[in-house]
């Protein structure tokens, strides 16, 4: 099923968010400023585009695999939830976890953005929950 995903480009470099291969998950989103980025600092990059998502959607920024494994460069809040009813600027809180600096260029490939449907549920106060074969094992309960 196809959705459309409205965008607005409200920076004179801004780019439409791209797939880069036929089948992927997400869309990349681009920089349309300079930055550099201390190792250990964060930095706000702007994208210079707004969207419309499609009723019961959310979007979910995601870093990029090249940037994390050349660069020590990710997402601060990953992933980061853009909810329907935001229609303000997309922006991306890169951290960099390297030894040396990063310069965010423009037009670079800063993350990406991946569309979800949302469930929307009833919530149900109760005493008791149904048990499970996992029940309350949690942090490493299943070995290694």
């Amino acid at each position: 099923m196809e959705y459309n995903l409205k965008i607005k480009l409200i920076h004179r470099d801004a780019k439409l968010p791209y797939r880069a291969n036929d089948g992927d998950a997400g869309l990349d989103l681009f920089s349309v400023e300079e930055k550099d980025i201390k190792p250990g600092e964060s930095a706000l990059i702007a994208t210079g585009i707004q969207m419309e998502l499609p009723a019961g959607t959310e979007a979910q920024v995601r870093p990029r695999s090249g940037l994390a494994l050349k660069h020590s460069i990710t997402l601060l809040n990953s992933p980061g939830t853009i909810d329907e009813g935001y229609r303000g600027e997309i922006k991306v809180i890169l951290i960099n976890h390297g030894k040396e600096d990063f310069k965010v260029e423009k037009q670079m490939r800063i993350a990406q953005i991946v569309i979800a449907p949302v469930l929307h549920v009833n919530l149900v106060e109760t005493e008791v929950l149904s048990e499970s074969v996992r029940d309350k094992g949690g942090f490493g309960s299943s070995g290694k």
